[in-house]
């Protein structure tokens, strides 16, 4: 006797996560992508919706849809400290800094530490680079955007006035950002 194998999942709730280790050589080129990588599977297991643009001639890496409209995503990767900062540039390939008629948010993953920060355009234009420190509060300045992945899923409006949110902006994404109300 014979048994039918139902791939189709229906009336199942898959909960498997897929891991995803993105390495990359010495070429800036390779660990942009090893980056990108890295954010795709970090924003999928928190259920995000993420696009990829076609090729690579857009000023944002990823698209991130929120239900009620879409975010530009930059995002970088740094690999090693320079002075127990972490620095990463804001300017684009033509030595100008992005604006938020290019993107809406600087998603930087410091790789050493497995830490991430979702960043405003707001909070960067303007600046050439965005410096981190994850092991000291001395230089806290983007501390508060550490793991705020639920600025992706919602819309400005909803954020409030300087991110400070009155409820909780997305209950679906399984991470508390520093200033969520509903932070342990």
């Amino acid at each position: 006797m014979e048994k039918k194998n139902d791939n189709s999942g229906v009336g199942r709730r898959a909960e498997e996560v897929i891991e995803l280790q993105a390495v990359a050589d010495d070429g800036s080129k390779r660990r942009g992508e090893a980056a990108e990588a890295a954010f795709l599977a970090r924003a999928c297991s928190l259920r995000l919706v993420v696009c990829k643009p076609w090729g690579d001639s857009e000023r944002y890496d990823l698209v991130v849809d929120h239900g009620k409209g879409l975010w530009r995503v930059q995002v970088k990767g740094k690999w090693a400290p320079k002075r127990s900062n972490y620095t990463v540039s804001t300017e684009n390939n033509w030595g100008r800094t992005y604006t938020r008629d290019e993107i809406d948010f600087f998603v930087v993953h410091i790789v050493r530490e497995n830490v991430w920060y979702v960043v405003p355009i707001e909070v960067a234009e303007g600046r050439k680079s965005l410096s981190f420190n994850p092991r000291s509060r001395r230089n806290a300045m983007y501390e508060r955007y550490r793991e705020a992945w639920c600025l992706l899923d919602c819309s400005r409006k909803v954020r409030g006035w300087k991110d400070i949110p009155v409820l909780c902006r997305s209950k679906e994404v399984g991470v508390r950002c520093a200033v969520c109300p509903l932070r342990d």
